[in-house]
């Protein structure tokens, strides 16, 4: 089982997904060192936001599907499975497997994992929690999120820490506003994470997804000068806080993806992929399930 005898991870056993059908259409990066530079800007039309929301929903019901699966026992292979066979099945591409040599078709990081942790046979036990982050490719866009989740009952503290960090995505979200600065959104988030501790990562962002995976638009979740682009309507990108119970500093196992808390303190990350409106974001990332339940009636109508 890959746990050392501090109960830290370590590197499991892993084995790289297939190749989907030639009928599914991969993205030009499949087979290369890097993805082509980006072109065309983060605005996109209410064609294209509708095909990225295509594959942002494809996407979101491949987690609703991991989600009844999370129990103590199960790999994150097993999760990756799942997460695999759903977007193939629904015509998708999984955007990460093939993304500059990553061989899976999701990112599973567990406890102090901050982000980009590698499906393997490492198996999940009671307290732990699982960020698994899943991106669809469909008619030429991409769609992105993630969700972190409890195995089993979790601690005090770290089921906060899950809660509060659902909480600065949304607090992130409510920050968006047309002829605003993207760091807005950062501030919004790192104020929240503050008032309980929280380190905030800040190397690792949210980014701009659509076309290509990753734009070259860089969304901070933390206060910073340093990114200023100008909040536009028709925009789209991610926003992912990643939290931590200690430092915000980071190592990388020698895979060269897997980033872990150099205090090894756990961490939590939700993600969405969202378009800016006149008024705020329209989130492109919702699962049916989620579409069917905002669309329901609200309260029961008098006769």
């Amino acid at each position: 089982m890959p746990k050392n005898s501090d109960g830290h991870l370590i590197p499991g056993i892993v084995h790289a997904d297939p190749a989907p059908a030639s009928a599914i259409t991969k993205p030009e990066y499949v087979g290369r060192k890097a993805p082509a530079k980006h072109t065309g800007g983060n605005v996109y039309t209410a064609e294209e936001i509708e095909r990225i929301r295509t594959a942002g929903r494809i996407a979101a019901d491949s987690l609703d599907a991991v989600a009844e699966a999370v129990r103590p026992g199960v790999t994150t292979e097993a999760l990756n499975r799942i997460a695999y066979d759903y977007l193939v099945s629904n015509g998708a591409y999984p955007s990460t497997l093939g993304y500059r040599g990553f061989q899976k078709a999701s990112c599973t990081s567990v406890n102090e994992v901050i982000c980009h942790g590698i499906p393997d046979d490492t198996v999940l036990d009671e307290g732990d929690i699982v960020n698994v982050d899943v991106t669809a490719f469909v008619d030429g866009m991409h769609g992105d999120l993630n969700r972190t989740f409890a195995v089993g009952e979790l601690s005090d503290d770290v089921e906060q820490l899950v809660e509060r960090t659902r909480e600065s995505l949304r607090r992130g979200m409510k920050a968006v506003m047309p002829g605003r600065r993207v760091n807005i959104i950062g501030r919004a988030i790192e104020k929240y994470a503050d008032r309980f501790g929280y380190g905030v990562v800040r190397d690792f962002t949210g980014h701009g997804v659509g076309r290509s995976f990753h734009s070259g638009l860089i969304i901070p979740h933390y206060d910073t000068e340093r990114f200023d682009d100008l909040i536009e309507p028709g925009m789209v990108f991610t926003i992912e806080p990643m939290l931590t119970l200690g430092t915000h500093a980071w190592d990388m196992w020698d895979d060269g993806w897997t980033v872990t808390t150099r205090d090894k303190s756990i961490t939590a990350q939700f993600e969405h992929t969202m378009v800016v409106t006149e008024r705020g974001v329209d989130v492109l990332t919702l699962s049916s399930a989620e579409i069917a339940a905002q669309n329901a009636p609200s309260g029961d109508q008098n006769d």
